[in-house]
């Protein structure tokens, strides 16, 4: 019987061949997997794929119980989301990462300071963001698993420094990344050729100090020859770090949830993050499987016509709404 598989599969296999670390051949395998379609055609290829699959796995186990060295880009995601800062040297990585977060980096005007990744965590909201400095990536040699930090992240931020050819700064830095096969988001149908992971992405433009510098971030808006989602910012000022802030949390696509007992006041200082869009259901489960099984009714105060409404279970929750359950 014939597999008839999709043409994306071909590309992620070939992928696959080239593919030079570990965890990069299982993030491709499952990939592979997740294309084939399910007929008895293809039943002897995918039960070979989880073989393979299945034996990398369990070698990737075993060198971590073997005590070998752990790759310092291994950083486990915290919080609501995993953001990643990526740019050359000297570009104010480190001192974004010290001013968000609890991380103390080291920040010096001396190139080539940061030399592995470096996580902390930014509250914004309440809403707990893991944010990662990481060494430049214009060195002579980029190690492959600092690309593979780059392939699990929910989004990535690339730093420029508008004093200095941010334009050159900004193409080089996406060259490496479309290299090595991650695309931004918003380009996915201009490279879908090529790419197989498809990360959204956010352009800081650094050092836009005051109202005089803006001028250097209107030129260089206008030279840009594809349309980017961009936020000039400054470091050092603090200036327009809010709104950087704020794009974080929208590009990130989740929402706080509210949790309030029958008669009870709500805790406004501890929400639930939930993806854009989630439901009553989605909420239920998040709480606990009883509130998902049992669930009588539930209650919705914020984004309804009028507080404390009585809702679905498919109703879709907003920011900031505050949920009443009752089974």
């Amino acid at each position: 019987m014939p597999t008839n598989l999709p043409p994306d599969y071909y590309k992620i296999e070939e992928q696959y061949k080239q593919a030079q670390t570990q965890e990069e051949k299982i993030e491709l395998l499952e990939t592979m997997i997740s294309t084939i379609p399910k007929h008895k055609g293809t039943d002897h290829l995918r039960a070979d794929l989880r073989r393979r699959l299945s034996k990398l796995k369990e070698q990737q186990q075993s060198g971590k119980k073997t005590g070998g060295p752990v790759s310092p880009y291994l950083v486990d995601k915290e919080g609501a989301g995993q953001v990643v800062v990526i740019g050359e040297n000297n570009v104010g990585k480190s001192a974004l990462v010290k001013a968000l977060t609890n991380a103390n980096p080291d920040v010096s005007p001396n190139p080539f300071t940061t030399w592995q990744p470096t996580p902390g965590m930014m509250i914004y909201k309440d809403v707990q963001i893991q944010i990662i400095d990481t060494p430049p990536i214009d060195r002579e040699f980029v190690e492959p698993d600092f690309y593979q930090l780059l392939r699990r992240a929910d989004l990535i931020l690339l730093m420029t420094d508008l004093t200095r050819d941010p334009i050159g700064q900004l193409e080089k830095t996406i060259e490496k990344m479309i290299e090595n096969r991650i695309i931004p988001a918003h380009l996915k149908a201009e490279y879908e050729e090529i790419g197989n992971k498809y990360i959204p992405l956010l352009v800081l433009c650094n050092k836009n100090d005051n109202q005089q510098s803006d001028e250097n971030y209107s030129i260089f808006c206008e030279l840009i020859e594809t349309e980017w989602p961009c936020v000039p910012i400054s470091v050092t000022t603090g200036r327009r770090l809010e709104e950087m802030q704020q794009r974080i949390y929208q590009a990130l696509g989740i929402m706080r949830i509210f949790s309030k007992a029958p008669g009870k006041d709500v805790d406004m200082s501890a929400p639930f993050v939930m993806n854009k869009d989630g439901t009553i259901d989605e909420f239920a489960i998040k709480l606990h499987k009883d509130f998902y099984e049992k669930l009588k009714s539930a209650k919705v105060w914020g984004s309804t016509s009028f507080d404390g409404q009585m809702v679905s279970r498919d109703y879709v929750l907003q920011d900031g709404d505050i949920v009443e359950l009752k089974i």
